[in-house]
């Protein structure tokens, strides 16, 4: 009998087992793939961490934990994990993402600088924004290196006694008495607790995120910068930026792995099951890549170096979902990401131990309610 099982060991889950086994428990981490692996949402090399938060206010402080975690993961392993470069929150005045972001830094005191398109141009030329965008820079964002924080979190968890399993599947499981049982491919487990943070496939787990963490196929672009002086960490921030085009983000050129650009909702592609997912990238993703490197970031339009795909989880509204399952107070739900998770994975995996162990939390997530969808249901109705 373990007192949790975590369904899922990538960037929250193996937070989750890690901060689980920290408080002295008896924990099995199950993951169906390796650790760390690139078919979920975990990976792709780099992960932007910021604070200047557009998307809600209440992310921010979070964040300050998240950050304060995340150095401490790094004196752990000893290894550098999260890289500070700055960031940019770039769109045209008055759009959703500039305002957000000067919200967030005004109600949390975040030090802050409010820059026009040409400016930013003249202190960070790899950027070329329209004349009509404007740039929030945030001196304290950076990037994070996923596949070594999972891998980080999954060692020092181990090392306080944590079971971790690979390449095993759950096949099913249920509530039992008041523990659960949880069936895989190899053998049964019984356990107190759930944590369910199995990223793209959490609507396979538990069917009542069916329809409220939905996957989507993303496309990420690496590629050799014609300047390659202007994309140096040291000279340009990470971003996060709203144009007419659609929403992109992107990271500086590093260790030789080139300049590289998403987009949210890249071709809004739901994918049904996430294993049968197309995990080849086409011209078409690149094309809508290129547009915007072309506009807006020209002196990084060479040669392509890489393209990967990777997994968002979407929730309806693109919040978070941090729950107690509602009538079974054993199972924990970390999902519904929506492509902007992994910067809380240190976090998150302190939340779902809290949620989990104590059936609260220090930390506010009442914007992260499994309720928000029903009274959402219900105002529709009437």
């Amino acid at each position: 009998m373990y007192d949790a099982i975590v369904a899922g060991v990538g960037g929250m889950g193996s937070a989750a087992v890690y901060h689980l086994a920290r408080r002295g428990v008896k924990v099995l981490g199950l993951e169906q793939h390796d650790i760390p692996h690139e078919l979920g949402s975990s990976h792709g090399l780099s992960r932007i961490i910021r604070l200047a938060y557009a998307e809600h206010p209440d992310y921010v402080p979070l964040l300050q934990r998240a950050y304060a975690l995340w150095r401490e993961l790094e004196n752990e392993a000893g290894e550098e994990l999260l890289i500070v470069t700055g960031g940019i929150d770039a769109g045209a005045e008055g759009s959703a993402t500039v305002e957000g972001s000067l919200a967030s830094c005004a109600i949390h005191d975040l030090p802050h600088e409010r820059l026009t398109a040409a400016a930013l141009a003249r202190r960070f030329p790899g950027y070329r924004l329209a004349p009509e965008m404007a740039g929030i820079y945030q001196p304290d964002a950076g990037l994070l290196l996923p596949e070594r924080c999972v891998a980080a979190y999954a060692a020092a968890a181990k090392k306080r006694g944590a079971e971790i399993h690979t390449r095993e599947r759950i096949v099913r499981w249920d509530t039992e008495g008041s523990g659960v049982r949880v069936v895989t491919d190899r053998e049964t487990y019984r356990a107190r607790k759930l944590v369910v943070a199995a990223g793209p496939w959490a609507g396979k787990l538990v069917p009542a995120l069916a329809t409220l963490a939905v996957p989507e196929r993303q496309v990420m672009l690496w590629t050799e910068p014609l300047q390659p002086a202007r994309f140096e960490p040291a000279v340009f921030p990470v971003f996060n930026m709203e144009a007419p085009e659609g929403r992109f983000y992107g990271f500086p050129a590093r260790g030789g792995i080139g300049f590289k650009i998403g987009k949210y909702h890249h071709r809004g592609e739901r994918v049904a099951d996430p294993d049968g997912m197309d995990r080849d990238c086409h011209p078409e993703d690149e094309a809508v890549l290129r547009q915007a490197i072309g506009r807006y970031f020209p002196d990084a339009d060479g040669p392509t170096l890489a393209m990967k795909t990777c997994l968002f989880t979407n929730s309806p509204d693109e919040h978070f979902i941090l729950d107690v399952l509602p009538d079974r107070p054993q199972v924990t739900l970390a999902a519904g990401f929506s492509g902007h998770g992994f910067k809380f994975c240190s976090v998150v995996g302190e939340i779902m131990a809290e949620l989990a162990l104590d059936g609260g939390t220090r930390h506010d997530i009442a914007l992260f309610s499994l309720a928000r969808f029903a009274l959402r249901a219900t105002r529709a109705r009437q």
